[in-house]
């Protein structure tokens, strides 16, 4: 190190150790601490950095003194705030860190949204990590809503509204402005008023409606002219640039873009970053002086200790000297171990990233197919419904069945890992062989007729009439197996030949053979297509496919207990063979088809409350509620449900998880902090093992997965109506 940098360093550390004598003498009345601050703010709104950052320094060591968390944690913000403005994000970060630590020591909950929400900013709009702000944003609003501070809610709204804008996500970021919108009246102020009105130019700008956009961006600058908020009017000067530039009026455009440099010149000049900058130095050497002060404390305390006995202090020696021994025995043994397992440690956290990326990947996918699949099955059963000259319609029965086919399907597929780790258990349902086969060939028909395929079946007569198993499952092997078959042959034909091959007592082991005359699979590649995402001789223009489907079948025959054979041969084609148990009892068929067969009609008429932001899933949950004679009433966020519970009583709330604003877990607990206890059941497409913790915390009494079959949701509302009438 060169001589001259070490003397240097010995300097700061003396100048430390005498600031430190000096500060450990000095102390200050809290209001007094409370003073500096505010002062310290005054200076910081007002651009006059450099003095904002020497009385925050001041009063962060009086307020370190006086262990006064709640102040500290205000000093640290400021501090915070004045490397914002100096550009000093990194800094910045890590002293809003600081007071958030001291914040969490206290009751305070303003402090800490404030915080919190200050971080969101740094992270949305200068760090560009946009999901880290956001939810920044979202612990923020969660400490209004602890105080109940509506406007702090509005605040941090904008500041989520202008997030999205800032990225060009406007869809996302409309429900935002649209909550922003609806209650500006109740809680906006001068502070906001720039920034809402820069944001609704920046929207309508966006939808293409210029004269909107012109008028919003010009009240953004005349209010931002009789304000305060410098800072505001220069961003919407620079957005208003932006839009004129877009509508081609480059003159205005140009004078607009100048508006802003000129006021960011005036907030930054050089001499003041340059003197904050000193300013800021000294600060960083009170966080080093007050460490050394720490480190003094201990050792003098450890002094006087020492200095008690002369036995302690031998002790310690000998101890020292055998801690070193150890220490020097623990490096080269770490050494030694990290030389050898380096490679294994990289590819152990590779690993967990990895699992961790895919748990992500299935929950979000999982909902989002989900949700219009409801709709889907939804919708189809309302047209068997009210049309009843449909229903034997084989197309729209063709089409109710691939839907409930595909949602099967899409659940095995995203919880692939759960069929590997054998945690899928097979359902008891009473079904006949022959109309399950039947269903399949039709909804495959336009495959065959595609490639000018005809497909056969052949069942034999000895297999009875109803069987007991998993049929859904069943339908899906079959489905994988005669659509792979059907996409592999052209002009030829696919046969499903089904064959009794044995019965032991009330168990009827079933021979499935499908058979297509096809292109055939290569030897070589026979042991690869059980593979996951396995496409042998695929080309782009001819096959489409996940490479699942085989996969599948697989993983779902082991489920029964089963395995697949192939057979193949390059142009002769291919046959898969299996054998899969189902049971056959008269008597149990009919308990179970007595079971599905309930009366929806109910004699009372219940009051249903349904809480969904989908306008296509409003329609489906309430045409199927009407349909049992219940009153029904829907609503589109948490905030609405609220406000209806304080007007009237529902006898049950279906209640979905993933809403804007407040989503359903927060809603709930809303509702029961207000005492309510009305049955609240979560209508989701979320996977229940991922959400029922925090369901049963939250207050919610039951979960149904959409989409869902109305006997079980009646059965559901009926039982916990009951139940909360017994109760009462």
């Amino acid at each position: 190190m060169p001589r001259i940098r070490i003397f240097l360093l010995i300097f700061l550390f003396l100048n430390c150790f005498a600031n430190s004598a000096i500060a450990q003498s000095d102390s200050m009345p809290d209001d007094k601490i409370a003073k500096l601050v505010k002062q310290a703010w005054n200076d910081y709104k007002d651009s006059n950095f450099e003095k904002s950052l020497i009385t925050s320094r001041i009063a962060l060591n009086y307020a370190t003194a006086s262990k006064n968390d709640y102040l500290i944690a205000k000093s640290y913000k400021i501090i915070a705030g004045n490397y914002s403005e100096l550009s000093e994000f990194d800094k910045a970060i890590f002293f809003y860190n600081k007071g958030v630590y001291y914040a969490n020591k206290t009751q305070n909950d303003s402090i800490k949204y404030s915080l919190h929400n200050n971080l969101g900013n740094i992270y949305c709009f200068e760090k560009k990590q946009f999901n880290k702000g956001i939810n920044y944003y979202k612990k923020s609003i969660a400490y209004s809503l602890k105080i109940n501070d509506m406007s702090q809610v509005y605040f941090t709204n904008v500041n989520i509204a202008w997030a999205y804008f800032d990225i060009g996500k406007f869809k996302e970021g409309y429900p935002y402005l649209k909550f922003v919108g609806n209650n500006v009246e109740k809680y906006g102020d001068e502070s906001t008023e720039i920034i809402v009105n820069m944001l609704n130019g920046m929207y309508s700008s966006y939808l293409n409606d210029n004269e909107s956009a012109n008028v919003f961006f010009l009240k953004a600058i005349k209010s931002g002219k009789n304000s305060d908020e410098k800072s505001d009017l220069s961003f919407a000067h620079l957005e208003y640039s932006k839009f004129l530039t877009k509508i081609k009026n480059y003159k205005e455009a140009y004078e607009n873009l100048s508006a802003y440099n000129k006021i960011t010149a005036e907030l930054y000049n050089e001499e003041k970053l340059k003197k904050a900058s000193i300013a800021g130095f000294n600060l960083e050497l009170d966080e080093y002086k007050r460490q050394i002060d720490k480190i003094e404390n201990e050792k003098d305390s450890q002094y006087q200790s020492l200095k008690k006995s002369r036995i302690i202090v031998i002790l310690f020696v000998l101890i020292s000297l055998i801690l070193l021994f150890l220490i020097i025995t623990l490096v080269k043994n770490i050494r030694f171990k990290k030389k050898h397992n380096l490679e294994l440690l990289k590819a152990k956290e590779i690993a967990e990233e990895a699992s961790l990326l895919k748990t992500q990947f299935i929950s979000t996918i999982s909902h989002e197919l989900r949700t219009p699949l409801y709709g889907v099955v939804g919708i189809t059963n309302m047209l068997l419904e009210e049309h009843k000259e449909l229903s034997r319609s084989q197309h729209l029965s063709s089409l109710k069945f691939s839907a409930r086919y595909l949602l099967s399907l899409v659940n095995d597929i995203l919880q692939i890992n759960k069929i590997e780790e054998n945690k899928v258990v097979l359902e008891n349902l009473t079904f006949n062989i022959s109309d399950e086969i039947t269903m399949i060939k039709n909804s495959l028909s336009f495959l065959s007729q595609k490639n000018n395929n005809k497909i056969t079946v052949s069942i034999d007569s000895d297999i009875p009439e109803y069987l007991i198993g998993d049929k859904l499952r069943l339908a899906q092997i079959l489905m994988n197996l005669v659509s792979n078959a059907l996409k592999f042959t052209k002009d030829g034909e696919v046969e499903i030949i089904v064959k009794l091959n044995r019965i032991e007592e009330k168990i009827y082991f079933l021979d499935f053979l499908i058979k297509d005359n096809g292109v055939g699979i290569a030897i070589v590649d026979q042991g690869k297509i059980f593979e996951k995402f396995v496409q042998v001789g695929r080309k782009d223009e001819d096959y489409q496919g996940t490479g699942l489907g085989l996969s599948i079948v697989k993983r779902l025959l082991g489920l029964f207990g089963s395995t697949i054979s192939l057979k193949s041969d390059i142009g002769e084609g291919t046959s898969f063979s299996f054998i899969i148990p189902f049971e056959h009892d008269p008597e149990k068929t009919k308990n179970i088809i007595a079971e599905i067969e309930v009366d929806l009609t109910s004699s009372e008429v219940y009051k249903i409350l349904i809480v969904e932001d989908n306008l296509i899933n409003q329609l489906v949950t309430k045409k199927i509620i009407e349909k049992n004679n219940y009153i029904c009433k829907v609503v589109d966020d948490g905030f609405a449900a609220l406000e209806i519970l304080e007007k009237e009583n529902f006898d049950l709330i279906l209640m979905d998880i993933n809403m804007p604003l407040m989503n359903g877990f927060e809603t709930t607990k809303r509702i029961r902090l207000k005492d309510i206890k009305t049955p609240i059941v979560a209508l989701t497409a979320f996977d229940k093992d991922e959400i029922t913790d925090e369901a049963i915390s939250s207050g919610i009494n039951d979960i149904i997965i959409k989409p869902f079959e109305p006997v079980k949701l009646f059965k559901i509302i009926s039982y916990l109506i009951q139940e909360a009438k017994n109760v009462g």
